[in-house]
């Protein structure tokens, strides 16, 4: 599995693991139906657990703006090492530092604001990203297409009625067959490719969660349903993630590269 630092650029994808180097490393932009992912997590930062301001200088101003909201310090730490790690991610398939990439939105396909999928700003339209983050890990996706990832904690009994409760109604139906104690882990993962794939749309949860049936069985199973494809990510115990793509997913597993979390101060 390929690992990359977090403040510099990531190695080759599918490479084998190597330490990080210095050296901005030009990545290629993914083949179809095979997008990188890159997984984070936080705890392993040199940010995690400081009261102290992370190091925010590759952000702009409304992410520094955004961090700065955050009344706690530790969602700061978390926004701003999210975010930072996707600048160091995109810089390392645009070939250019992470200070220097700026975003845009694309138009909402709910109501026409500007508040649909994230864009670059200067840079070709076939790169397309998306970013998730909960509790202690952050998953970026990269892609030649449409994508959207989401990353959740696995909730108790309690919350994962409530998650039901959201989903379409044969997928409720799914819900209430199961095992109450299978229920909350297959729940959550049936949310996160509902939110990958809402992200991917543009639209997030703009667009209610009940209308599209995506289903607890298969990522790619038999049953029709949106023209969108899914692939479960493996990730660390107690959480869940999926990966969402508009065109066919060819790769057999979506395995996230992991992002060593040493964020060097500037001095």
């Amino acid at each position: 599995m390929t690992r990359m630092n977090a403040y510099d650029t990531p190695s080759t994808a599918g490479s084998s693991p190597v330490e990080s180097t210095p050296q901005p490393v030009r990545h290629s932009l993914p083949p179809p139906g095979s997008p990188d992912l890159w997984l984070l997590r936080l705890s392993d930062t040199t940010d995690a657990g400081s009261d102290a301001a992370p190091d925010a200088a590759t952000l702009d101003a409304s992410e520094r703006e955004r961090a700065a909201s955050f009344a706690r310090p530790v969602d700061r730490v978390r926004f701003t090492a999210a975010h930072r790690t996707l600048r160091a991610v995109l810089g390392s398939y645009l070939g250019v530092p992470p200070a220097e990439i700026r975003y845009a939105r694309e138009t909402c396909p709910c109501c026409g604001g500007p508040h649909g999928r994230p864009a670059l700003l200067g840079f070709p339209g076939d790169l397309h990203f998306s970013l998730s983050h909960r509790g202690d890990l952050v998953l970026i996706g990269v892609a030649g297409e449409p994508i959207g990832v989401d990353v959740e904690l696995v909730p108790d009994i309690a919350g994962s009625g409530e998650l039901a409760l959201m989903l379409h109604p044969d997928e409720q139906r799914e819900a209430r067959a199961l095992d109450p104690v299978r229920r909350p882990g297959a729940v959550a993962r049936l949310w996160t490719r509902k939110e990958a794939y809402l992200k991917g749309l543009g639209t997030g949860l703009g667009r209610d969660p009940a209308l599209d049936y995506i289903g607890l069985g298969a990522p790619d199973g038999p049953r029709p349903r949106v023209d969108w494809h899914f692939r479960d990510v493996p990730v660390d115990r107690g959480y869940v993630a999926s990966v969402a793509t508009r065109g066919p997913l060819t790769a057999p597993a979506a395995r996230p590269n992991r992002v060593t979390g040493r964020f060097p101060r500037q001095r």
